[in-house]
């Protein structure tokens, strides 16, 4: 997309300052809540607040509130994107401001992973208490619907948890890998599994952003009850979509966007819910087409909304017959 010369200006007048500059270098590598640009910036929130807000109204950022908390990524859309990001190629990486920045990042980033392994950790034995926020027959049945008999050849569990998708699923797989960070919750599913007799699924510790499995390499995906955890889902899920081979499902279980506080304060939920408009959209830039997207009300005025985004790689027929 091309910028008259005033809009360029505006743009330019937006990043140029130290401290924006800086903010779009963090907000580059994934979406961060005001009070964590504070921690790495070193700076009040009324101080980062108002750089944040140039840059919004720039369009170079996105702001979108979750529950109490705010967080900020850059503007998807927005025509100055790839200026920012070809600015952002041109500072030299070993830039002593930039990498200290960096590394403080890697800090809270280290922080909030640790809070939610610890979470795990503690909370491994008594998982399922969470599911009392929905009905778990209810959710499990409409997972089984949406992602179909199969069979399947290959499936792959990403935050695997206490293995609940491969023993809900895994019989309908000829193979079955389930990754997870968390040691306590592989041992869980480990076990689970084996309850289960199902002896063609793995247990793998495994990044969700990185598992370092093949592209393609598989005909069912699943990512149940992860992303709110996550930093940046978004990148969660464009690693999910290129996993899933040329007609293969990316099945994705999460809930609708809530006001449950607690779920952040005690479980570690970093975000509260996801919009259709968020999941639909990563799906689409991994390049999957939108197959069914349900939702399931809670039964309880207190409970929570359950939200199934499936998702399929068009096959290399139908691509071609799209390109013809």
């Amino acid at each position: 997309m091309t910028l008259s010369s005033e809009q360029m200006v505006d743009l330019l007048r937006a990043a140029g300052e130290a401290t924006r500059l800086r903010v779009l270098a963090l907000l580059a590598a994934e979406e961060l809540s005001v009070l964590e640009l504070c921690r790495v910036l070193d700076q009040s929130q009324p101080r980062v607040s108002r750089h944040l807000k140039l840059l919004a109204e720039a369009g170079l950022v996105e702001r979108f509130p979750d529950g109490a908390w705010v967080f900020y990524r850059l503007a998807v859309k927005s025509p100055g994107r790839d200026l920012v990001l070809r600015v952002l190629d041109l500072i030299d990486q070993q830039d002593a401001v930039i990498r200290a920045d960096a590394d403080k990042l890697a800090l809270v980033r280290a922080e909030r992973t640790a809070g939610a392994q610890a979470y795990f950790a503690r909370n491994a034995a008594r998982w399922n208490q969470i599911s009392a926020l929905y009905d778990e027959a209810e959710v499990e049945a409409a997972i089984l619907a949406a992602a179909g008999e199969g069979p399947f050849e290959e499936m792959v569990d990403l935050g695997v948890g206490a293995g609940r998708m491969l023993t809900l699923l895994g019989k309908r797989a000829s193979n079955a890998l389930g990754l997870d960070l968390s040691q306590q919750m592989l041992n869980i599913a480990r076990d689970e599994v084996a309850k289960a007799g199902l002896a063609q699924c793995e247990l793998r510790h495994g990044d969700i952003f990185a598992t370092g499995l093949p592209g393609g390499c598989a005909d069912l995906v699943t990512v149940h009850q992860v992303l709110h955890y996550l930093g940046d889902p978004a990148a969660a899920v464009e690693e999910a979509a290129r996993l899933v081979t040329p007609g293969g499902l990316l099945l994705i279980a999460d809930f609708a966007p809530h006001d449950h506080e607690f779920l952040r304060e005690g479980h570690q939920h970093r975000r509260l819910g996801f919009a259709d408009h968020e999941i639909v959209g990563w799906v689409e830039a991994g390049g999957l087409v939108m197959d069914r997207n349900i939702a399931l009300p809670p039964a309880k005025p207190d409970g929570l909304t359950v939200k199934i985004w499936t998702a399929r790689r068009p096959s290399k027929n139908a691509a071609e017959r799209n390109a013809a």
